[in-house]
């Protein structure tokens, strides 16, 4: 384990799955286990900014967004396992969510979402995205998709602007437009839309 390996809690109310992840965590150099728990407040409590928390909650919908704005508002990265987009994974993300896992993923998806989150990216097992709910029709922009694409890379407008060779102020606006046509400018729901409608290939993301 390296001196500066991130720490991960992992919360959930099945003991098996909760132990079988914990092990993956434990075995990865650049992790380290903050705790196992079914408790929330424990979580909280032990949970600083920068953690990540892994949540596998049986949950009303409702109250599984408590949880995730709970622990983001603590400046902690949550990633939610879901069983189907409708139960979980929509609900999560606009909660401020920053990934949704399908329950179906392995050790190496586990982990390559675990790090695309730390790294501050958004991350959505292929599954989920293939089922999530449609966003409403429209036309996106050569120029938008490349914007899309690196929102969910995880690149700052910033970045964009100077990968792009365009001013900030033009990504602002391109953003802005996008968030006219998507209903939000949030990271996640752009990282969502981007890969729900094949702008951003789930086999392309890092692993």
């Amino acid at each position: 384990m390296s001196a500066d390996a991130r720490r991960v809690a992992v919360v959930g109310d099945c003991p098996l799955l909760r132990n079988g992840v914990a092990h993956v965590v434990e075995d990865a150099a650049d992790f380290t286990l903050a705790l196992t728990t079914r408790s929330v407040d424990e979580a909280a409590a032990a949970l600083v900014p920068g953690d990540i928390a892994l949540v596998d909650l049986q949950l009303p919908p409702a109250c599984l967004s408590d949880v995730v704005g709970r622990l983001t508002a603590q400046g902690v990265a949550v990633l939610v396992f879901s069983s189907g987009p409708d139960r979980h994974a929509v609900p999560a993300m606009r909660a401020g969510a920053r990934g949704c896992l399908s329950r179906q993923a392995d050790e190496r998806e586990l982990l390559a979402a675990i790090r695309l989150v730390a790294d501050g990216c958004s991350y959505i097992s292929a599954d989920l995205a293939v089922r999530a709910d449609p966003a409403p029709s429209c036309r996106v922009t050569d120029r938008e998709r490349q914007i899309l694409d690196l929102v969910a890379h995880g690149e700052t407008d910033h970045a964009i602007a100077v990968r792009l060779g365009i001013s900030e102020h033009t990504v602002h606006s391109h953003l802005d437009r996008l968030r006219d046509k998507i209903g939000s400018r949030r990271r996640a729901d752009l990282t969502r839309f981007a890969i729900t409608h094949d702008i951003i290939p789930p086999a392309s993301w890092p692993g």
